[in-house]
């Protein structure tokens, strides 16, 4: 994350630029110099999960109410010395860093391997060395946060550059996260999340002005060395045999420093004494063997500067006057490098805005990017969020979105298919914000060669064509009120994480199958515009008439094939009512679950009622089972899976209702799980709670005549056993579900058979080609599931 090499080289060859400071003492300072002012903190909250997350375990799928307590204090810490916190969490994953997002997911991966290796070795939960933050945290933390008070707010690019543009805007105290992008920003102070002492509110700052310092460069160079350093713009490897040849020049090579300290001082001597000596009078291209991927290099250099801010090392001839929709576009002379930058005047703020130029970018930085580009993207800022987005896109796109499935990783993956692909997705633009969001690029782009992209490539757009529905989507999403549901209406991708999952337990499917027919109905729903039955969300989101709530359920429902189910769940309490939900879809789809699996999810759920944080931090376990750790994160991945629906058909539930912390709890569930392994009670199980123990019969009986109408019976492991060498399947007409266990579109074709794979997607089966589904209810054909993780 951030730029290569910079983190190493502070903390080892330059830490003179880290320097102690108190938030208190910092608070006091800037309430003197700002009389009646809040001290406020932008914090990056995706750099500060792990930071939160301080609950010792974290292998059998979250300590949620742990979790929540600590993320109580964290706030509670800053309040009581009068500092404001503002979150920001990412939005979306741009496609300039889409690559090096594989690459992350991928490694991570692996990593996932050898955690369950060393679980099916020792039995245990691995150190805090392998840790690796339990499925759903982000989100769940988005929520949390809200519930505690706090300003939350979901960016609609990553995240960085809208912390940078905030903590400039406000005049804020600082920016909390752990990103060396933030050193590159020229914007209010950065503080390390990770050397951040609860206790007495001390932590190290990073100063950039003492970085220039050491490396004789000024501010505004700061993006160009992170360019050629390597960011997640930038491929490390695009600029390797340049920086390699900076270092065999340089001749002032430091023996106290590691090989990649010197190549950041040779970079940054390059800089310097050549690049500068003909700054302003020719082009970056003319000094740099940028080759065919300078408008990606121009991208980059883009990326870190803010609005108001234009770089001296952009080289632009005058190209006039241009209006664009209450904002004018002339050109501004820098008088330090005497070249003219195009810059956009906004008429109230009078703030000169770079304008970006490069036609394939999708980065919402309004600055040129190519100096010979002749296609200009005009830009708007929303009047209420300061959004700036942009307005012009190519207006035909035929392109469309499909995906495949990685049979390693479990991983969904974007991948562009051919225009004769039968799978479209409705296209459209907002008139109202203008706004056009990508999709997919032209599919003779190699998606494997990211910077192999000059500036004639251009970006393929389809929109939702409801204007005031996306404004609402846009605004649920900007507050962090939704889910996924603005990213499926805008860009036509979603993204999650890794999970939790053995690659090599074949009984299991992953969470990435499971949940993947939700997935597309709620496609169906947010892009069918009403078409073939879906219904409108106009009325889903806007309606006030009496009985939309009960219409609002039905389509929750029917995104989960549950329609058959509504009898059975009316008479269930919350929040045990979107539990037996999910319950009645898992043990439906998955047929290796079995009885003993329902007792210990229900059974957790119940006693987590009456477990104090404490009693909860103190719970032991006998031994760590990689199967209970597969089904914590199967549950979990169900929740969020909740959040989405529950946000695209209106919010018929309380989201509230099954956040984690009211739910589920790992290490109960886990100590539920190895009790009923072991043949326990349901008494048991319960604590010996008469009054749990009669919920556990009435919340069992719901799940198990739901089943049952689909021919689904759950029966225990051990009569299972005695009846089945192997794996059980399920047979007969009900064999009919998903991409787990056996599907519609092909009867006795098990999971592992079917669905998308490719090369970098998720699952473990073997090639084959994404599918449309149709709604039970709904008659319209989803669309292809877009990229998403596990």
């Amino acid at each position: 994350m951030g730029v290569r090499g910079l983190h190493g080289f502070v903390g080892s060859s330059c830490p003179h630029i880290c320097m102690v400071v108190n938030f208190k003492e910092l608070a006091e300072h800037h309430r003197s110099r700002h009389p009646g002012g809040t001290p406020t903190i932008v914090v990056d909250a995706m750099c500060c999960l792990r930071y939160w997350y301080t609950p010792e375990s974290w292998i059998c799928g979250g300590q949620w109410r742990e979790y929540f307590s600590s993320l109580r204090e964290f706030v509670k810490t800053f309040t009581a010395v009068g500092i404001k916190l503002i979150f920001f969490f990412d939005g979306m994953v741009e496609q300039s860093k889409r690559d090096e997002w594989v690459k992350r997911r991928l490694k991570n991966n692996r990593e996932i391997a050898k955690i369950f290796h060393y679980i099916k070795s020792h039995r245990e939960q691995p150190g805090r060395n392998m840790f690796f933050i339990p499925s759903g945290l982000a989100i769940f933390t988005q929520f949390a946060l809200k519930a505690l008070g706090q300003e939350t707010l979901c960016s609609l690019q990553e995240a960085d550059y809208e912390v940078a543009s905030y903590g400039l805007r406000n005049n804020c105290l600082g920016i909390l996260g752990e990103d060396t992008d933030y050193l590159i920003y020229d914007t209010c102070p950065y503080f390390s999340i990770s050397e951040l002492s609860l206790d007495s509110l001390d932590t190290v700052m990073l100063c950039r002005e003492k970085l220039c310092q050491s490396l004789g460069l000024s501010l505004s160079d700061l993006p160009l060395l992170a360019c050629l350093l390597g960011n997640d713009i930038i491929p490390e490897g695009m600029f390797e045999s340049f920086r390699y040849k900076c270092l065999s020049s340089y001749t002032s090579v430091k023996e106290n420093f590691d090989k990649k300290g010197n190549i950041i001082l040779a970079v940054a001597d390059h800089i310097c004494k050549v690049l500068r000596l003909h700054q302003g009078e020719k082009k970056l291209e003319e000094m740099l063997p940028l080759g065919p991927n300078k408008a990606l290099f121009y991208k980059g250099m883009a990326s870190y500067l803010l609005p108001g801010q234009k770089s001296p090392w952009f080289f632009q001839k005058p190209k006039g006057v241009v209006t664009l929709d209450k904002q004018v576009l002339s050109m501004s002379s820098d008088p330090k490098s005497k070249q003219e930058v195009p810059v956009c005047t906004h008429p109230e703020s009078k703030q000169e805005v770079p304008m970006c130029t490069d036609p394939e970018s999708k980065q919402e930085v309004p600055l040129c990017t190519h100096p010979e580009s002749k296609q200009e993207v005009p830009i708007y800022t929303d009047p209420e969020s300061k959004q700036e987005v942009p307005m012009c896109t190519h207006p035909e796109s035929k392109e469309e979105v499909t995906m495949y499935t990685d049979p390693e990783s479990k991983q969904e993956v974007p991948l562009c298919t051919h225009p004769e692909s039968k799978q479209k997705l409705p296209v459209g633009m907002d008139p109202e914000f203008n706004l056009e969001a990508p999709l997919c690029t032209n599919p003779e782009i190699k998606q494997e060669d990211p910077v192999n992209m000059g500036p004639e490539v251009k970006q393929q757009i389809t929109m939702v064509s409801d204007p005031e529905i996306l404004k609402v989507a846009r605004a649920h999403h900007v507050q962090a009120e939704s889910y996924l549901v603005y990213n499926v209406m805008s860009s036509g991708e979603v993204e999650c994480s890794n999970s939790l999952e053995d690659a090599m337990d074949q009984a299991l499917p992953s969470q990435a199958f499971v949940y993947r027919p939700v997935r597309q109905r709620v496609y169906s729903l947010l892009l069918g515009d009403g078409r073939g039955g879906t219904p409108s969300l106009k009325l889903l989101w806007l309606g006030q008439e009496a009985g939309l709530q009960a219409q609002r359920l039905d389509t929750l429902l029917a995104c989960f094939d549950l329609s058959f189910s509504r009898e059975e769940l009316q008479v269930v309490e919350s929040p045990f009512q979107a539990l037996c939900c999910l319950l009645i879809y898992l043990f439906v789809q998955v047929d290796t679950l079995c009885l003993e699996d329902l007792h210990a999810f229900i059974a957790q759920a119940l006693c987590l009622e009456g477990k104090t944080t404490m009693e909860l931090a103190d719970l032991q376990l006998d031994h760590v089972d990689p199967r209970a750790v597969q089904l914590g994160t199967l549950l979990v991945r169900g929740l969020t899976t909740l959040v989405l629906v529950n946000s695209a058909c209106g919010f018929p539930w309380k989201t509230s209702d099954f956040m984690p912390w009211n739910l589920f709890d790992g290490k109960l569930f886990h100590q539920k799980y190895l009790q009923s392994e072991k043949g326990y009670t349901a008494e048991v199980l319960v604590e010996q709670n008469r009054s749990r123990l009669t919920r556990l019969h009435a919340l069992k009986s719901v799940v198990c005549k739901a089943c049952m109408k689909e021919n689904r019976p759950i029966v225990s492991r051990r009569h299972w056993r005695s009846h089945h060498s192997g794996r059980r399947g399920r047979q007969g007409p009900s064999a009919h579900r998903t991409s787990s266990g056996y599907s519609r579109s092909g009867q006795g074709q098990h999971w592992r058979d079917q669905g998308p794979a490719g090369p970098l997607g998720s699952g473990r089966s073997p090639a084959g080609r994404a599918e449309a589904q149709v709604l039970p209810v709904f008659t319209y054909p989803t669309c292809v599931d877009g990229p998403c993780g596990g």
